[in-house]
């Protein structure tokens, strides 16, 4: 885990140098409208949740890139194929994924979410309602926003 962690952190500083933002600084504090691309991130990672809660795997299959690496706020991880095949096998059954907070940066072809959601969802025949803070990363591959790393981590109440 810990060396995970110190891999997402390098990639994230190795990214956030080799690529010009090109939306609003993180620091910024006043509100500002969406640019195209944060707008086009954004409605991906919407669509994304809809379609896990759906269980439309055309979608997933669309907007997870080959290369993904799905951390659950447990510390399990999973790749494309593996995550895909949870929800098609019942044992991640999501109910409803309510986001509540979403800040979406873009730099160049790469983009970082941050965010906070509800999903109400069964888990290997156990139901979780769990709020999370999130982080993912969506990279551009020709016209299409993929995610290639999601990593989140439980709030408590």
């Amino acid at each position: 885990m810990k060396l995970l962690l110190t891999l997402c952190l390098v990639l994230s500083v190795l990214l956030a140098r080799g690529q010009t933002a090109v939306s609003p600084s993180a620091g910024a504090s006043t509100a500002t409208a969406m640019s195209a691309d944060e707008k086009s991130v954004a409605d991906t990672e919407r669509q994304r949740f809809e379609a896990q809660v759906s269980k439309n795997y055309d979608v997933l299959d669309k907007v997870l890139a080959n290369d993904l690496t799905y951390t659950h706020s447990n510390g399990n991880r999973d790749s494309k194929q593996s995550y895909i095949q949870s929800i098609r096998d019942g044992k991640s059954k999501y109910d409803a994924i309510d986001v509540e907070e979403m800040k979406v940066r873009v730099y160049g072809n790469t983009a970082v979410i941050n965010g906070v959601c509800m999903v109400k969802a069964i888990n290997n025949g156990e139901t979780a309602n769990t709020h999370l803070r999130y982080t993912d990363v969506y990279v551009r591959k020709g016209n299409q926003w993929q995610m290639v790393a999601w990593q989140s981590l439980r709030m408590t109440p």
